[in-house]
């Protein structure tokens, strides 16, 4: 059996990866899987059982435990694409902290993370039904799919980001600066970037796109275009 046309895109923090990654998911009606959110979950789950980030052996035992899965957002809701649920709580907001977004960075650099989590996040974009699949992260096109039929690599600069998340923090009643967000932001870019497992780097063949001077939609119509491009019958 096939397995659905899968779509990959990686990328630093802070470059729109899950806002146009979701609303490409949903121009092509596939099914959207967000790893980053994984991995913040993860960190989550660790932080509330007092396991540090660096231990391989509690973070080992403490991976098979977890029920990690995305469902639709309730109707009428925020419809921010799905809900990330634990178990069956929806840690959706929990997980979008400053302290998770580097939770999820060192996490995602222990190598029994990364190996418990990849046949999850195989599993998540080739369920039943799916026509496609899109996956956002940092390591899809490298790793999770190194077969993927589309890959992209979505980055804008460091400063760029860092003023979309301070943006973004600042609508949310958070208080930091953005001089504490750029900080925040360097270090991530420094850990995603040097970490020995799965560093942060564009695959080879995906196609890069520098988001700092384009706009949302701009970015999702030059990422459909190519999707569909790639899935026309015949080529």
């Amino acid at each position: 059996m096939a397995r659905p046309f899968i779509v990959a895109v990686d990328g630093p923090a802070g470059a729109g990866k899950s806002t146009a990654s979701r609303r490409l998911a949903a121009r092509l009606g596939f099914a959207l899987v967000d790893t980053g959110a994984i991995y913040r979950t993860v960190a989550l789950a660790a932080s509330r059982a007092g396991v540090a980030y660096d231990d391989d052996r509690r973070l080992g035992e403490l991976l098979p435990a977890l029920r990690i899965r995305f469902e639709p957002p309730p109707l009428g809701g925020e419809g921010n694409g799905q809900r990330v649920l634990l178990g069956e709580e929806d840690v959706s907001h929990a997980i979008r902290t400053p302290p998770m977004s580097l939770g999820a960075s060192a996490v995602s650099a222990r190598p029994v993370v990364r190996s418990g989590l990849l046949e999850l996040q195989r599993r998540l974009a080739a369920a039943p039904g799916n026509r496609g699949a899109v996956l956002e992260g940092r390591d899809i096109g490298t790793v999770v799919f190194p077969d993927a039929d589309a890959k992209f690599f979505l980055t804008a600069s460091a400063e760029v980001r860092a003023r979309r998340r301070h943006r973004e923090l600042a609508a949310k009643g958070d208080p930091c600066t953005f001089e504490a967000v750029l900080a925040e932001q360097e270090k991530r870019d420094r850990d995603d970037s040097s970490r020995e497992v799965a560093p942060l780097r564009p695959a080879p063949d995906a196609v890069v796109l520098d988001s700092s001077d384009l706009t949302l939609d701009e970015v999702v119509e030059r990422f459909a275009r190519e999707v569909e491009a790639r899935a026309r019958p015949g080529r």
